[in-house]
């Protein structure tokens, strides 16, 4: 059975930020509906506002890998089902909401270490917007419009 748009985001609210807290779990979710809505650049060209490819766009989040360098990732969306604080920061989300000091940020990630880069990803098409529990966020630049 396929997941509903609902479930596919709590479970990937729940594996690539249960550990955060609500805002950073709040945070996570505003991404993935940023990458949803957003009008320009790769996200809107390869994904054109469908949540389940945003979700599902290869090599954009470590959960839905069931497998990382051939050992198997037990933390994925697959299996790990979510609980009713996922459901309800996905339908905060799904509803239009967004963390205000995420803004329109596209891209977050754990860089393991205190101070997060200036830019992210590597191709510094993603500025630095704000730091949230141990995920560091990143609004889009200008080059970002050209990919």
């Amino acid at each position: 059975m396929a997941f509903s748009e609902r479930e596919l985001l709590a479970r990937l609210i729940k594996c690539e930020a249960e550990g955060e807290g609500e805002n950073g779990m709040k945070a996570v979710a505003t991404v993935v509906m940023n990458r949803v809505r957003v009008p320009f650049g790769e996200y809107q060209r390869v994904n054109q506002g469908d949540i389940r490819k945003v979700i599902f766009q290869e090599d954009q989040f470590t959960c839905l890998k069931t497998s990382i360098g051939g050992v198997p990732n037990p933390q994925n969306i697959y299996n790990m089902a979510p609980d009713q604080v996922h459901y309800d920061i996905a339908d905060w989300a799904l509803a239009g909401n967004r963390l205000y000091n995420v803004g329109y940020s596209l891209w977050y990630f754990n860089p393991f270490r205190p101070v997060c880069p200036y830019h992210f990803p590597p191709n510094k098409v993603g500025s630095f917007q704000v730091h949230i529990a141990l995920h560091c966020f990143y609004n889009p630049t200008a080059k970002y419009y050209d990919t």
